[in-house]
């Protein structure tokens, strides 16, 4: 059976409206003035920039499903270090991801099944969002692609209090 599905552009469209009534921003300039990078999952429940205390213009914000360090985070945070700026790096995975309930092969298979083309790229699932930040400072600080490695921040964000809980990356180099 499948769910009936409601468009929500209209509404969007009308949001856009009314923030464009308030807009006041129009001088941000393209480098972020905190010089930060955060990598982030995607999960709806987050908004980084309010659990960062971040305003608009202070930080680049890259996210993907897990927040996990691909080949596109590391194209876009060479990036932003690269060419604007940034020179810190946080990371914030969260308890209870969505990514945590599905298994690499059979997420592969099933697609497979369905489209009869297996999915070239990696999920990158995961069970423990803790192993998986440590991962992911351990992915950053190997890249040779990412030039400021001195400021690797890794954090697992609880959804259901709010805390912000650090963790300590594979080297020195990180951590709190």
């Amino acid at each position: 059976m499948t769910e009936e599905f409601t468009p929500n552009v209209n509404d969007i469209i009308e949001g856009n409206a009314r923030f464009v009534a308030g807009f006041h921003e129009p001088d941000l300039g393209v480098q972020p003035t905190r010089n930060v990078a955060v990598i982030a999952c995607m999960d709806s429940r987050m908004d980084i920039f309010a659990l960062l205390g971040l305003a608009n213009g202070e930080s680049h914000i890259i996210r993907n499903g897990g927040g996990v360090i691909t080949d596109d985070v590391i194209r876009s945070l060479c990036l932003s270090q690269r060419k604007l700026g940034t020179r810190e790096v946080i990371l914030v995975h969260h308890t209870d991801c969505g990514l945590q309930t599905v298994t690499e092969d059979s997420f592969k298979a099933e697609l497979e099944d369905e489209l009869g083309i297996k999915p070239w790229w990696a999920l990158e699932s995961f069970v423990d969002p803790y192993a998986d930040v440590t991962q992911s400072i351990a992915r950053l600080e190997l890249s040779p692609f990412i030039p400021y490695k001195d400021n690797i921040h890794g954090f697992v964000y609880d959804v259901t209090t709010g805390q912000l809980n650090p963790v300590d990356g594979p080297s020195t180099n990180s951590g709190s």
